[in-house]
């Protein structure tokens, strides 16, 4: 199974190096990140937390963002094999879409700062996710896949691209944008969850290498719920509370599942989990502020401590894997 994951760009990989290689999947750090900025954002406004904490966090995100996308371009220029084959890897392709994903995050973190930079930003991102969305899901219809390549990462393009789409518009100010793309996302993540749990349940379990992207499963109800509150308003309505609830359903589930999925070391795999985590403390902490009752507002504080505990765990485990390389 090594053999096969490595001759599809999924073990690590030594080539003429100069200059570090990026993954399209590392861009998932930047997605944690941001997604925790937008939680400590909200503990500011809600609680009067320390304002302060949500601006570092952004810039933490953003830096890495630069970095990242220009070492990610660097490698299109200078190793294009390597490039083409992670863009052709029946895995790692859906990661691709999250140089688009992470640019609208970014813009948004830059909105309070700059709206020329963030408007630039949200446009090349939602340019990007759309087009690679629909050449995506393009290439899956025209099937002839290898079962072990249905992995999590499939609700990435179209589902985790349109919903992450539907919090951008909505920020700039477009609700209609916002409710067609949630739109895309919702009915994309409920078609592929069926193929993605008939793969876990009937097919050999998922390789040590693979298990982490498990953690994206939590991704699309929370980042989903999160994107329907954003394109509406006023007290938060069954369908937010249904896709609160499954996704919080879906965050028990992994934590059941550490122990499985924990046989590989902490490294860049896991940043999966981390935006549907803080996409879920976001969602509880906007129903709380819409006098959704006590109970969210006892749950908000409390999702925001795991969340912050987490991205920080997998953020020193990640620092350890890379200074190992």
């Amino acid at each position: 199974m090594r053999k096969f994951l490595s001759a599809r760009g999924l073990a690590s990989t030594e080539g003429a190096a100069y200059f570090p290689r990026v993954q399209a999947s590392y861009f998932g750090c930047v997605l944690g990140l941001s997604g925790l900025a937008t939680n400590w954002r909200l503990a500011a406004e809600l609680w009067r937390l320390p304002a302060i904490i949500g601006e570092a966090l952004y810039l933490c995100a953003g830096s890495i963002w630069v970095v990242f996308t220009l070492l990610f371009i660097t490698k299109w220029a200078l190793a294009r094999d390597e490039a083409l084959a992670e863009f052709s890897n029946p895995v790692q392709s859906c990661f691709v879409g999250l140089l688009g994903v992470s640019s609208m995050l970014i813009a948004l973190g830059v909105l309070p700062y700059s709206w020329p930079a963030a408007a630039t930003l949200f446009a090349f991102g939602a340019m990007f996710t759309v087009i690679f969305a629909v050449w995506l899901t393009g290439s899956l219809w025209e099937g002839n896949r290898d079962p072990v390549s249905t992995t999590a990462a499939l609700y990435l393009p179209a589902g985790a691209g349109s919903f992450v789409t539907a919090i951008a518009s909505s920020a700039f100010g477009h609700s209609d944008w916002s409710q067609l793309a949630f739109g895309a996302g919702f009915f994309s993540w409920l078609a592929i969850e069926s193929v993605v749990l008939h793969r876990l349940l009937t097919n050999k379990e998922l390789p040590e290498l693979l298990r982490p992207m498990l953690g994206i499963q939590l991704a699309p109800p929370a980042v989903g719920c999160l994107a329907y509150l954003s394109g509406t308003v006023g007290h938060p309505d069954p369908l937010s509370h249904a896709l609160f609830g499954y996704g919080l359903l879906q965050f028990l589930v992994l934590v059941r599942l550490v122990p499985w999925i924990r046989r590989q070391r902490l490294d860049l795999s896991y940043w999966g989990i981390t935006f549907g985590l803080t996409a879920l403390t976001s969602a509880s902490m906007k129903m709380a502020a819409r006098t959704d009752g006590p109970l969210l507002g006892m749950m908000a504080p409390c999702l925001l401590i795991i969340s912050s505990v987490i991205v920080l765990a997998i953020s020193v485990g990640s620092v350890r894997w890379l200074v190992k390389r």
